[in-house]
């Protein structure tokens, strides 16, 4: 490639790299998706189907934007693999990918409609507060999956107990263990548990016991066990993007260790200065 024409590439690649970061377009993307959210809501009712010529032609509108837009931000990149190495942006890449999937034909409407429904996943891509608490909820998955096994060994514990003692009151509710759990989850949302509990108490009447312990563990100590898991990740994928923006109390103790770290650089020079000049005068 001569010259010439690597300076025209470097300046189309600035003028992208400046369209991608400018906030209008930005707005612009994030009106359109939200435009795509809604024309995939409004296909959901019948009163709209008289306007389906008018929805197809904007849906191929709003298709093509996206295409546009994701070769814009390509194009940006100084080299074009460097695009992929962001997750976000391969999420993009296969969301604008699977919308160009055609909707007229029979056997793939269903799945283009789903398809289109998950553009609107875009927006947590494009707002970087979005961004932030979907990183924080894909990294307290794993804590939560453990909090999660140990609810279900309580869940089955507590269903086998039900099951075998209150399986003769209501086979619908206690008939075996599978549904006895389908019940204590019931009971854990408190969708009418009052109900279940005062027939059960009606043979039992210590039975309460059996209630009020089940909601105390799951309802207060693992709801609050979540609660506190998903603060803790919120706290510092907070103090990450502060750090990463330089802003917020986690940019200000950044800056200061900066600030303490060039203090200390200059003294440790300045007493290196100083030991050469004793050496120098002895």
């Amino acid at each position: 490639m001569s010259e010439k024409s690597e300076r025209v590439a470097a300046n189309w690649q600035q003028r992208f790299l400046e369209l991608r970061a400018n906030k209008i377009f930005e707005t612009v993307v994030i009106s359109i998706i939200v435009l795509s959210a809604l024309m995939v809501g409004a296909k959901t009712y019948e009163e709209t189907s008289r306007f389906d010529h008018v929805l197809s032609i904007l849906d191929w509108a709003v298709t093509l934007f996206f295409v546009v837009e994701i070769l814009i931000r390509m194009l940006a990149e100084k080299r074009f693999r460097d695009f992929f190495r962001s997750g976000w942006n391969l999420f993009d890449f296969i969301i604008v990918v699977a919308s160009l999937i055609p909707v007229d034909q029979g056997e793939t409407v269903l799945l283009a409609r789903l398809l289109r429904v998950f553009r609107v996943l875009r927006l947590v891509s494009m707002v970087p507060e979005l961004r932030m608490l979907m990183n924080a909820f894909l990294k307290a998955l794993p804590r939560m999956t453990y909090v999660a096994l140990f609810m279900f060994i309580i869940f089955y514990i507590y269903g086998a107990v039900g099951s075998f003692i209150f399986q003769d009151i209501n086979p619908f509710y206690w008939d075996n263990i599978s549904i006895a759990m389908l019940t204590l989850f019931r009971i854990a949302t408190f969708e009418s548990w009052t109900s279940i509990m005062y027939e059960t108490m009606a043979v039992y009447p210590m039975s309460w016991l059996y209630y009020v312990s089940f909601i105390f563990i799951s309802a207060f100590i693992f709801l609050n066990m979540m609660i506190g898991i998903v603060l803790q990740v919120m706290q510092k994928e907070s103090a990450a993007y502060d750090l990463e923006h330089d802003q917020g109390e986690a940019g200000d103790i950044h800056h200061v260790r900066e600030q303490v770290d060039k203090v200390e650089k200059q003294l440790q020079e300045m007493h290196r200065t100083l030991e050469k000049l004793c050496e120098q005068k002895s």
